[in-house]
């Protein structure tokens, strides 16, 4: 940046470059959802273990096995789901039961995909042979039909091969969730996954692939396209596939896991724990509702991933979630949150409009000064800042609050974004769900109306005719921008709007009495 951009023109750039930045991040940064291939005849199934020894000091030849739809050997059903366990000893089916997970055609939602591999509980053995037989023997089940109560369920699934037997050991619990223990006759090094990502809410914005938690806490996401070779962990505690809205994953906090992720043929992560015999876990398959999660352990709110801005949008889900406990409205509570959050920043708001106010009375002074020293950068900066000094103002605060609430606002984006608790929220009259876009663009017209006639009342001291034109046309760019946002964050942005004009109405009108009083003073000094 020369020496002799001006001070207003660098306001100007914050502005712009800040939402440069959500535009960029939103289009380049955030990866977007690989298309996957829906026909089954079509798709190659790879069924061999990954080449990875995760502690097993076996690695696992790639073999391709062709796998044919398999027949169910038991129906396991729940107030909150019904999951059918397939002659492979998989979850091939799994529906939520809840309204609220119902698709728009009032039907129950399957969270597997069966022409996607791997599917739940699918157990893969690192040597060739007994993978080849074992994917080509059926498992036999304890019983055919479980109904989940209070007292909870156990399902024994059994599969006898030449000269293994192999147990599969499921407690299903109501929302779930579930207990696994496996079991081997004799040492063979296996691995087994709980599932591919759900593949229901899959978008452009949210963040896609398996994250891995370990006993120090530290989080590793492995993003969809992201893994080149087989990767291998130790002392897992948590390993989840998801989607926007579900996932699939073990955890074992108390016995760390091993974990190996791996990937398909169109570059989707995937997870397996491995074992050389006993394996114990506990497993999950739904929604990444906080709530259900907290429930079944205090530390499953971790899979709840908001990329960069995690650590500002857990705790502004947690806030929301406050408020939400007593108002009963997700919609008044991102309202409520919006002023308080205002609030918060109000001192600072209220120092970057009382600078503007001066920049403008002082834009004369400066266009003078520009014009008497333009060969000379060095003694023009030296005389701006005596400018500013002398009368207090400082270029700079300007675009201060707007560069704090960046973060603030991808954090509550992320948070609309990924919180299910959103899904079919509605707030007030014709917003029935705050998770998608407003069904009659009524908010982020109002919107851009807003920023429009908070720009005609903000002090300006641009005097660059193109710059001037270029932040006249950025509420039409917010307005097209916000125009498929979900209506919760367009809610946000209108309600910080609204803030911010009567702010600004505020202290143009206490600027003017000021002056007023200054100029008063100054005659009667005269």
């Amino acid at each position: 940046m020369s020496e002799n951009l001006s001070q207003q023109k660098r306001i100007l750039i914050a502005v712009v470059l800040s939402f440069l930045f959500f535009v960029v991040y939103d289009y380049f940064f955030i990866p977007k959802a690989p298309q996957v291939e829906q026909n089954i005849t079509q798709i190659e199934q790879n069924n061999s273990a990954p080449q990875a020894t995760a502690n097993t000091n076996t690695q696992a030849p790639k073999t391709e096995l062709s796998v044919n739809q398999k027949e169910e050997i038991a129906v396991v059903k729940s107030e909150h789901f019904e999951a059918h366990i397939d002659s492979l000893g998989r979850i091939a089916k799994f529906y939520l039961s809840d309204a609220k997970y119902k698709d728009e055609n009032g039907k129950s939602i399957n969270l597997v995909d069966t022409s996607l591999s791997p599917m739940p509980l699918e157990l893969r053995f690192s040597d060739a042979k007994i993978n080849q037989e074992a994917f080509n023997t059926t498992y036999t089940a304890s019983q055919k039909t479980l109904e989940v109560n209070d007292d909870n369920t156990t399902l024994i699934l059994t599969q006898n091969l030449n000269d293994l037997v192999v147990t599969k050991k499921i407690t299903f619990y109501p929302y779930g969730n579930y207990d696994l223990e496996v079991s081997l006759s004799k040492d063979a090094a296996y691995f087994i996954t709980p599932g591919y990502r759900p593949n229901i809410a899959v978008d452009s914005y949210t963040v896609h692939g398996v994250l891995i938690l370990d006993k120090d806490d530290k989080i590793t996401m492995l993003e969809d396209g992201d893994v080149e070779h087989d990767e291998s962990f130790s002392n897992v505690t948590l390993m989840a596939a998801s989607d926007r809205y579900y996932s699939a994953f073990f955890y074992n906090f108390e016995n760390p896991l091993n974990a190996v992720v791996t990937k398909d043929s169109h570059e989707n992560s995937i997870v397996f724990a491995s074992a050389n015999n006993i394996f114990k876990a506990s497993g999950y398959l739904g929604s990444k509702e906080h709530e259900i999660l907290r429930s079944i352990h205090a530390d499953l709110d971790d899979v709840v991933e908001y990329g960069w801005f995690t650590f500002i949008a857990k705790p502004m889900f947690e806030f929301l979630n406050f408020l939400h406990g007593y108002l009963g409205n997700w919609g008044w509570a991102i309202v409520v949150m919006t002023l308080i959050v205002r609030i918060i920043l109000f001192p600072l708001t209220y120092k970057s409009m009382i600078s503007m106010n001066k920049l403008k009375d002082l834009a004369p002074k400066m266009k003078e000064i520009r014009e008497r020293y333009k060969g000379d950068p060095q003694k023009m900066n030296l005389h701006m800042m005596e400018l500013y000094k002398k009368h207090g103002a400082n270029p700079m605060s300007g675009c201060l609050p707007i560069l704090i609430q960046i973060p603030i606002f991808f954090a509550i984006y992320r948070v609309l974004l990924n919180a299910i608790e959103l899904k079919a929220a509605p707030w007030a009259f014709w917003i029935t769900d705050l998770s998608v876009m407003d069904p009659w663009f009524i908010l982020p017209i109002f919107m851009g109306l807003t920023m429009f006639i908070q720009q005609l009342i903000t002090p300006m001291a641009i005097q660059d005719p193109m710059q001037e034109k270029i932040m006249k046309f950025l509420p039409l760019i917010f307005t097209f921008f916000f125009l498929t946002f979900p209506a919760g964050l367009t809610l946000y942005w209108c309600v910080n709007n609204i803030c911010s004009l009567i702010q600004q109405v505020i202290v143009n009108k206490l600027f003017k009495n000021h002056k007023k009083e200054e100029v008063a003073k100054h005659e009667h000094r005269s």
